[in-house]
């Protein structure tokens, strides 16, 4: 009896599965997908982009009333026109004389917009003050000057 027993387990060594994977259905799968997406693709049209055309954009204005902002609190105010003399731009130590300047040329200049030319190293928020409150004042027309 100890040798069937023996020879069972003998047999159970001989007879182990092998745990390996077996790729050849995957690459076949994966065959087949390429050549179904190689028959397809040439079939599909693209789509067709159609883009709008460009009309002639207005001219940015050439007079306008300008505000350069700086870091070191102070800031200039000036109206910008381009050859009808030298620009003159007045330096203001705080936010409320800055103000009431841009209100007295708004006044005199109604149809100009006003420009915000902000030094890169102001904190923004107080960019946004300006604007806002240039806003306020009834003012429509103000953008931020690009170099």
């Amino acid at each position: 009896m100890s040798e069937q027993i023996s020879g069972s387990l003998r047999s159970g060594r001989r007879n182990k599965f092998k745990s390996e994977i077996n790729v050849v259905p995957y690459i076949d799968v994966m065959l087949v997908l390429l050549v179904i997406f190689m028959v397809v693709a040439p079939v599909t049209n693209p789509g067709v982009v159609d883009l709008p055309t460009a009309e002639r954009t207005a001219l940015p204005p050439s007079d306008y009333i300008q505000i350069s902002l700086r870091p070191d609190v102070s800031a200039e105010i000036g109206i910008h026109r381009p050859g009808k003399g030298r620009d003159v731009f007045e330096s203001v130590p705080d936010k409320d004389a800055l103000m009431q300047n841009l209100q007295i040329l708004h006044a005199e200049n109604p149809d100009l917009p006003v420009l915000i030319a902000a030094d890169k190293n102001i904190i923004y928020n107080e960019v946004i003050q300006v604007i806002s409150d240039a806003k306020k004042m009834g003012i429509k027309r103000v953008g931020l000057a690009t170099r």
